[in-house]
């Protein structure tokens, strides 16, 4: 028996035993068969051992398993998560206004009413209550807290309203106790709304919830006021209750609750007293919040609804498309920045949803400039609402981060048919992400650049500018310094050595018409006069042609192009007062004034035409002056000898000769290369000797967003420069993504794609990071994390990798300037910091990277540093893009001369055969003229040269740029200059439009807008040289010919 009870409890071993005994323990074997049957035996009674483990556990396993998706689906459904949740949800909160209604008629009958109502009725009540007990259990078992699942809300009301309905059905009577309290489920009714999709706004979702609040606090206290008063104090004989009704105590809590207090009704029990003294407090505050925020939203919504009323003279702009805290904020502090306050415009803010509370208030902050309206500019009506025939422009506002970019592009684009067809005189100002989408808007009726339509493409801008970077490392401060306003004077004049050289000016870019005395002269001529007697930076002119009033930019254009009557400039200047002399400057009266505070507008009757003979002599042979004193010998070599200007045809002839652009002339262009045959690895040759490259670091997969990085690419293959100076071009990034860009790029030579990422070391020295001229890291456009400090983090992680891997920079390194793109000597060693360019989502980000590398306390300083400040790369963020919408407004001629230096100008029939052939450029025809490209300038950064420098002790950045304009037509219009010591990572910072006696040095980088003909490379450095030589043999006889040809078209 007590064997029998061990094998019981022995029961997961049993069954093995049982079977050794009736097989194996009957035979009697020895020697070597014994052993070999023993161990037979052992074996076969550990494997089924073995078995039977093994299913208790997998029971236990599954069992465990089974309780764990019973509890997963009670979670979801209690969450109404799932269809069977929502109705489960719903039809509690129906059961529970049934009760309430069952308790309303008790209480009825309680109080003398005589409803008629079949006494089955208690039953029905009892049936609801059970199921709320049911119900309670399932969020029992689904609560991770079941300590604190007694004491929620909910548990509560079960607890005191479920047993006295069992009570009730027990005594066969009706008990209210505490059912009142079922009025308190009444604030469930905001989520159902929810789930049946009958509030689908703020406003009305938080409408429902103060009236919700509302409710069941009245009822519920009334509910409670009027049981202690008919019941008494429990502690009281005789009973002190009074028969009250429940509709009296509804009114007593809301004359309570308004604080009028009229005193026809009072509580008499020491509970119902109690209670009203901590009801008063409660009450007044929830009774003076509700009430005014219910007439707040009720007439907002109203509000929102109106019309605008037009008032004739008023200036006002209508915003539309994406509404949105972040976007309108934004908007508003560019746009408040842009206005000079001389005309104040309103806003009109255009929303196809209600504004949250976060934005409302703003709109509140903002009320003196601003108005929103609900409605759409897909609606007629809603365009009639804001008054968008009078409208100074109606503003399209896209979603930069839109995980769908061409459905946001293609919304925007039908918010400007819209407009157009009703209002064709209205200006549209639209940002479009995807440059290809831009094709589209040329399209639409009475769409007409002329008069100010304007198309912003954030794409290709933020690509065309990281792509300039690249170049031009510096080149994204510089330009939000000019275009923007953004500029870090305090940066500066904490690092200039003479700070009282650079004073408290910031300079921007401006247009304005010039004075008709300029035409028939050369744009350098110009040029230098506007800076030596105006103390202006002239960058550019807007040049008009066809019968249509069609009109280009041309940038720093080639010595050949003269200026037309009613001419526009772009001018680097600090105020409008200051570009307004261009205009002013006549040639009768102004010609001796010295000082440019003097040249106003003349009232002058004889404005000559016309020039003699004597006026062309005096003009090219130093009227210009330059601190009072002739500019000697400049004059003479002013002018480029021809056969330097027509360089192109001589010197790189032979390399021309195997040159392919497109179509338009623009660009660089080759035969279609497969993929396989761009494709790098490991062990290519061709990634073995990859040299002086620019490294593109591309995050994305196969289901993201293109970026298109054709926009990337074009600026770099621009025809401006020669086949020589284009740079290999490597994508590192994934295959799946970079396959799909490649149809866009694949007629663009010297491009390479390698499969990897640039969070792996191991690709980055595969492609030769070490040894490449500048890098750039592009975003994706998936946004990962709805933290704005998470979206950039593959971005950021990528150029904390890429600064790890470059070598540390020795002592003579560190004083080393950039290498490849000077006019004299460079013998001096290359600089060994890789500039890397970053492109940030958010702008705030960027702290993660300008940070010291080695965190050495004894440069504090170095930590606190800007973007301004970056080492010898650049940080590029949305923000900058965003204010492009402003500036657009106020000049839209602004935004033209940015495109056309940031992108090196796309045209339209360019846009137009990208989106028809799909896949990329076309061939252009063999006997295309390339003049097109030697009227586009190109940006460089330059160290000074020997050629540059006056020879005197110090040279002024006047100097350097009038010297510069007169032997090679260079324009600069920036500097690029070393921070003070101690600065051991030897970091820059930019300064937008030196002063003009501003002391150059040795180190410093200057910021030139280059012609096409002079050379910038190595290579053709010597030839330049020698063909100056040449050239001031001939330089008097150039200037006969030049007076010669003067004097015929006269």
């Amino acid at each position: 028996m007590g064997k029998g009870c061990h094998l019981q409890s022995e029961s997961p071993y049993s069954s093995g035993w049982e079977k050794y005994n009736e097989e194996f323990a009957p035979r009697k074997m020895g020697g070597e068969a014994g052993v070999l049957g023993l161990q037979e035996m052992i074996e076969r009674v550990l494997v089924e051992m073995d078995k039977d483990i093994w299913w208790l556990r997998k029971r236990k396993q599954s069992s465990v398993y089974l309780v764990r998706v019973f509890f997963t689906h009670v979670e979801m459904m209690l969450s109404a998560q799932t269809s069977m949740g929502c109705v489960l949800v719903i039809l509690v909160f129906l059961l529970n206004i049934g009760s309430l209604i069952i308790y309303f008629v008790n209480l009825a009958e309680e109080e003398g009413y005589h409803i008629s109502f079949p006494d089955s009725i208690i039953y029905v009540d009892t049936g609801f209550n059970a199921f709320f007990l049911f119900y309670f259990g399932l969020r029992f078992v689904a609560a991770d807290d079941k300590l604190r699942f007694w004491l929620e809300l909910n548990s509560l009301v079960d607890f005191f309203t479920i047993p006295p309905v069992f009570v009730s059905y027990y005594i066969d009577r009706n008990w209210l106790g505490l059912r009142f309290l079922r009025a308190l489920r009444l604030l469930e009714l905001p989520r159902i709304l929810q789930f049946l999709r009958v509030t689908k706004n703020n406003y009305s979702i938080k409408l429902s919830k103060l009236f919700a609040v509302f409710i069941s606090t009245w009822l519920t206290a009334a509910g409670f006021i009027h049981l202690v008063e008919n019941n008494g104090d429990p502690w009281v004989q005789p009973a002190n209750s009074q028969s009250i009704t429940y509709l009296k105590c509804m009114y007593l809590v809301m004359v309570t609750m308004s604080t009028v207090g009229y005193g026809d009704i009072v509580v008499q029990t020491a509970l119902g007293r109690t209670f009203i003294v901590f009801f008063i407090i409660g009450g007044l505050v929830l009774f003076a919040n509700i009430i005014p925020e219910v007439v707040e939203i009720v007439e907002s919504h109203k509000s929102y609804k109106s019309s605008y009323e037009v008032v004739s003279g008023k200036n006002y702009v209508v915003v539309c498309g994406n509404i949105t805290l972040e976007s309108v904020t934004t908007f508003l502090q560019d746009f408040l920045l842009q206005d000079t306050g001389k005309v104040c415009t309103e806003i009109l803010f255009l929303g196809e949803s209600l504004p949250s509370l976060e934005l409302e208030a703003v709109f509140k902050c903002y009320s003196a400039y601003t108005t929103f309206f609900y409605g759409s500019a897909l609606k007629s009506g809603d365009l009639k609402r804001v008054g968008m025939e009078s409208a100074n422009a109606c503003l399209i506002l896209a979603d930069v981060c839109s995980p769908q970019p061409y459905t946001e592009d293609t919304c925007n684009i039908m918010r400007v048919l819209s407009i157009k067809n009703h209002y064709p005189n209205t200006r549209v100002i639209l940002q479009i992400i995807q440059s290809r989408n831009k094709v589209h808007l040329p399209n639409i009726p009475n769409w007409d650049c002329r008069r100010g339509d304007t198309i912003i493409c954030l794409a290709e801008l933020k690509l065309g500018f990281i792509a300039q970077s690249c170049l031009v490392p510096g080149l994204s401060t510089l330009l939000t310094s000019l275009f923007i306003g953004k500029e870090n004077t305090e940066t500066k004049r904490k690092y200039l050595k003479d700070k009282m050289l650079l004073g408290d000016k910031d300079y921007k870019v401006m247009t304005f018409q010039l004075s008709n005395d300029f035409a028939d002269i050369t744009f350098k001529e110009v040029c230098r006069l506007c800076f030596v007697k105006l103390n202006l930076v002239l960058l550019g002119i807007e040049l008009k042609f066809g019968s249509r009033g069609e009109s280009t930019i041309l940038i720093n254009p080639s010595s050949g192009i003269k200026l037309h009557r009613n001419t526009m400039g772009f001018f680097i200047a600090h105020s409008l007062a200051e570009v307004k002399k261009a205009q002013f400057y006549c040639k009768a009266c102004h010609s001796d004034v010295q000082d440019p505070e003097q040249i106003k507008k003349c009232h002058c009757k004889r404005r000559v035409h016309s020039r003699s003979l004597s006026e062309i002599l005096k003009l090219r042979s130093g009227s210009l002056v330059s601190h009072g004193e002739p500019a000697k010998s400049r004059s003479f070599i002013n002018l480029p000898p021809q056969r330097f200007v027509d360089g192109v045809l001589d010197v790189q002839g032979k390399e021309n000769s195997r040159v392919i652009l497109d179509p338009t002339g623009r660009f660089h262009w080759c035969d279609a290369v497969l993929l396989q045959e761009a494709l790098l690895s490991c062990n290519d040759q061709a990634a073995l000797n990859l040299q002086d490259h620019i490294l593109v670091c591309v995050f994305g997969d196969a289901n993201s967003p293109l970026i298109g990085l054709q926009d990337f690419v074009m600026p770099l293959r621009a025809s401006n420069f020669t086949y020589h100076e284009l740079k290999d071009i490597v994508f590192l990034g994934s295959l799946e993504y970079l396959q799909r860009e490649w149809k866009f790029i694949q007629n663009f030579p010297k491009l390479w794609l390698f499969s990897g990422s640039a969070l792996c070391c191991a690709d980055l020295r595969a492609v030769n990071v070490r040894d490449c001229s500048a890098c750039a890291i592009l975003s994706s456009n998936t946004t990962a994390s709805s933290n704005p400090s998470l979206v950039d983090t593959e971005s950021i992680l990528a150029t904390l990798n890429i600064r790890s891997m470059q070598d540390k920079p020795s002592s003579a390194s560190l004083d080393a300037v950039f290498r490849g793109r000077a006019l004299g000597n460079q013998s001096e060693p290359c600089y060994k910091r890789i500039p890397i360019t970053t492109e940030l989502k958010s702008s705030p980000n960027a702290q993660f990277i300008n940070q010291a590398p080695s965190g050495n306390s004894e440069f504090p300083e170095q930590d606190q540093l800007s973007t301004t400040a970056a080492p010898v790369g650049d940080i590029f963020s949305d923000s900058f893009l965003n204010s492009l919408l402003s500036m657009t407004y106020y000049n839209h001629h602004i935004l033209a001369l940015l495109q056309t230096l940031v992108t090196s100008g796309t045209s339209p029939a360019l846009e137009e055969q990208l989106l028809e052939m799909d896949s990329g450029l076309s061939r252009s025809p063999d006997d295309i003229v390339q003049n097109v490209s030697q009227l586009r300038c190109k940006l460089a950064l330059l160290p000074l040269s020997e050629r540059l420098l006056t020879g005197v002790t110090e040279d002024s950045f006047g100097d350097v740029y009038c010297k510069a304009l007169d032997l090679f037509g260079i324009l600069c219009f920036g500097l690029y200059r070393l921070m003070e010591e101690p600065n051991p990572y030897k970091n820059r910072f930019v300064i937008a439009r030196p002063a003009s006696d501003l002391k150059m040095l040795p180190t410093d980088l200057l910021f030139c807008l280059v012609p096409f003909n002079v050379a910038t490379s190595d290579d053709q450095r010597g030839e330049m040289e020698s063909q100056w030589t040449v050239g001031n043999l001939n330089v008097a006889k150039q200037l006969e010919i030049s007076i010669e040809n003067s004097i015929v078209m006269l």
